[in-house]
């Protein structure tokens, strides 16, 4: 599906279509469907009071966690993809992702420091071996791709782009086993310069007019690939950030940069944070903890860390469908829709999808790691297409803005799964996401009001209700 046409053009995506008379004027509905052609299209009101019967209940007096946001990752892959179309149609794709009225609205990105797997090749801000005191630090690497595609995101969001930034491996002169990829781990005399490392980021990119808003210690810890990564234990992060990370970024005046540990899957999520968060003198330096969905549908972990360290943000940092590009995947985009709605339900304050554009193949990715994103782009033929997935979490992403809470939410068929937040407006947006092969019948109540609804099978909805 041309996703330039279709419903950027209009037609579908975001309609603006009246409600009819006998509908309430508080209320709009916005569904995408597999089966009808729905892409993000506004669909006529339920009328009318429900019946008790399978009844979901939406209470928005009772508010748990604020959220952050939405948003997706600015590779070097994403960035050079975007680069091999014509420049209008990679303008439009930035607006259809990043424009806070007619796009999904992303305010969060999450970036690189050096490179990642989702690389051209493999780089570091200085190459130079013993350079401790980073004399040779320098963004060189990234002004070809990345930094046009930051700077271009960030303007499509209005100048509100938050971005997060994460490493993969530090340079390889700083590691044990003297190289960027397969694992190894940071040598205990390089740690002082490491923490400088990051320091040296954050303000190389303020100098771009490109703030950074949050850090996480270290992409997936615990994992030792085949591309860039480094390997480091509970203890040995905790110590990092105790005793390096967070006295550097104090010293230099980053204590408004928002820090997070973890940065890996949920099985291990309640070890790594009794870890960092148990420590008193590394806790202090912490805003949260970053998530990513693999291994684990474990929704729960994050509100057992929550019940143990109320005060810590749990962000969603890293998702996606590996094996590469699978345009029209209808089980994708449901995939992101119950690992949103499971995450959200258990004190997860914003989510960020992996690449925002990948090619034909799923890259490029210099290990043939290749994945699936929302938005595919055909290097030879220039089409850009959207998955389901793109429609999935725009189903979200639209509606839910930075700052609402999401509030309680409970009942309906068993086959329902939903979600409910209030925005800082007062409106009230309800998710509703039905996997099976047949409609699902249910009653939208709010206390003050209720509606007959359905949703079609392999579909989801968004009930939208505004404040006055």
């Amino acid at each position: 599906m041309l996703c330039l046409r279709l419903q950027f053009i209009g037609l579908l995506l975001f309609s603006t279509v009246m409600l009819s008379a006998q509908t309430s004027r508080h209320w709009t509905v916005t569904e995408t469907a597999r089966d009808n052609g729905h892409r993000l299209t506004q669909i006529a009101t339920p009328v009318g009071a429900g019946s008790s019967a399978g009844g979901l209940t939406i209470s928005p007096d009772q508010r748990f966690q604020e959220i952050e946001g939405f948003g997706g990752a600015l590779t070097e892959s994403s960035a050079w993809v975007l680069a091999q179309i014509p420049t209008e149609k990679r303008a439009e794709v930035l607006h259809r992702y990043y424009d806070p009225k007619d796009g999904l609205g992303y305010t969060l990105a999450r970036t690189h420091i050096n490179s990642c797997d989702f690389s051209l090749n493999m780089w570091a801000l200085d190459e130079t071996p013993g350079d401790y005191d980073l004399l040779n630090f320098s963004l060189a690497p990234m002004r070809r791709w990345l930094l046009p595609l930051l700077h271009d995101a960030n303007d499509a969001s209005g100048g509100k782009l938050q971005i997060l930034a994460s490493p993969w491996s530090p340079p390889s002169w700083m590691k044990t086993n003297n190289r960027m990829d397969d694992g190894g781990s940071l040598r205990s005399e390089y740690a002082p310069a490491w923490a400088r490392y990051y320091v040296k980021f954050v303000q190389a990119m303020a100098a771009e007019k490109l703030p950074i808003w949050a850090l996480t210690v270290q992409n997936e810890p615990q994992a030792k690939q085949v591309w860039e990564s480094c390997l480091y234990s509970p203890e040995q992060e905790r110590d990092f950030v105790r005793d390096h990370l967070g006295p550097e970024l104090e010293k230099a005046g980053l204590t408004n940069v928002k820090l997070l540990a973890h940065d890996h899957n949920r099985d291990i999520l309640e070890k790594d944070t009794a870890a960092v968060f148990g420590d008193p003198k590394s806790s202090k330096y912490l805003w949260g903890a970053a998530l990513h969905w693999y291994v684990s549908s474990d929704f729960a972990a994050s509100s057992r860390v929550h019940a143990q360290f109320p005060d810590k943000a749990i962000l969603f940092t890293e998702g996606c469908w590996e094996g590469g590009g699978a345009i029209g995947s209808w089980e994708h985009g449901e995939g992101y829709a119950r690992n949103m709605i499971g995450d959200f339900r258990n004190w997860v304050c914003g989510y960020i999808d992996w690449n925002i554009v990948l090619d034909q193949r799923g890259g490029p990715n210099h290990v043939g790691n290749f994945c699936d994103a929302p938005v595919i782009v055909d290097t030879a033929t220039k089409e850009v297409r959207c998955g389901p997935s793109f429609y999935y979490i725009g189903q979200f992403s639209r509606f839910v803005k930075p700052r609402a809470h999401r509030v309680a939410s409970s009942g309906g068929p068993a086959e329902l799964q939903s979600v409910a937040f209030l925005n800082p407006d007062g409106s009230l947006v309800t998710v509703v996401l039905n996997e099976g092969n047949a409609p699902i019948y249910f009653t939208l109540s709010t206390g003050t009001e209720s509606l007959a609804c359905s949703v079609p099978a392999h579909a989801i909805q968004t009930y939208h209700r505004d404040a006055n």
